[in-house]
């Protein structure tokens, strides 16, 4: 999988890691985008599902309970499914943009700003 490669490459994680912390971000975004956004986003990405089947459950909790907490909450959600990955919670905005850029060059600036949307 071309973006796990990447993430592994670039960020020096393990593909376990890759996976969950993508798996994180990637489950953030279904639940708040629209379901046609969402899809158009899963047309970018090959294997979205599995990415977020391999994230972390304590992480899509403390994601959820986040929801509450408004954008900054957002982040604090994944830096907590980030640590039950053995991932400090500064490799969130270290995964964000390789993620952000394999969007856009699978989907379109359209796709990868439906993305960004969700993570700012």
């Amino acid at each position: 999988m071309e973006l796990i490669e990447m993430l592994t490459s670039q960020l020096g994680v393990t593909e376990e890691q890759a996976k969950g912390g993508s798996g994180l971000i990637f489950k953030m975004a279904k639940d708040k985008l629209q379901g046609e956004e969402f899809s158009q986003v899963a047309d970018a990405v090959p294997d979205i599902e599995g990415m977020i089947s391999s994230a972390p459950k304590a992480g899509v909790i403390g994601g959820l309970t986040s929801l509450l907490g408004g954008k900054a909450g957002h982040l604090a959600g994944l830096a907590s499914g980030f640590k039950h990955l053995d991932l400090g919670g500064d490799m969130v905005g270290k995964f964000v943009p390789v993620i952000l850029s394999f969007v856009q060059s699978k989907g379109g600036e359209g796709v990868k700003n439906i993305l960004e949307k969700v993570m700012k």
